[in-house]
């Protein structure tokens, strides 16, 4: 099943320009994702992360990470922002950044479910660009509901 922006928009409360995840190629609901984000010069981090030598910071892969499986367990569960629920990025474990992302490649973001246990998710997840790995964590998320106003 593939989801574009404004389907993926209905699954997370992030917009631009802390929306990191463009498209979901395909999701095995209950059990995996793979999404991408386009990497593009004009992304506003690189201004400053570095002049000269564009690179995402690695803080952005794993939240574009985070926000792919977020995105899991939202559409497995059919929760939504909208209805007063969030997932928040409550940890992560074993992150190792292997490679460089910069402008002109497209981040691979693929998340597969662990555990999920009373609204706290875990997730094994890997970034890559051009098949190589390019970061690799375990990503923990809660899921809470809150009073809509």
């Amino acid at each position: 099943m593939m989801m574009n922006i404004e389907d993926i928009k209905e699954y997370l409360p992030q917009r631009y320009p802390f929306l990191l995840v463009d498209r979901v190629v395909e999701i095995d609901l209950g059990k995996s994702i793979l999404a991408y984000k386009n990497v593009s010069v004009n992304e506003h981090f690189f201004e400053g992360h570095f002049p000269g030598r564009p690179i995402m910071p690695g803080v952005l892969i794993i939240e574009a990470l985070a926000q792919a499986a977020g995105v899991l367990g939202f559409k497995s569960q059919e929760k939504k922002p909208k209805d007063g629920y969030l997932y928040y990025f409550v940890g992560a474990d074993e992150v190792r950044l292997k490679r460089p992302v910069v402008p002109g490649d497209r981040l691979m973001l693929h998340a597969s479910i662990i555990t999920s246990k009373r609204g706290i998710y875990k997730f094994l997840c890997t970034a890559s660009v051009d098949e190589q790995l390019v970061c690799s964590a375990i990503i923990m998320c809660a899921e809470r509901k809150n009073e809509i106003d």
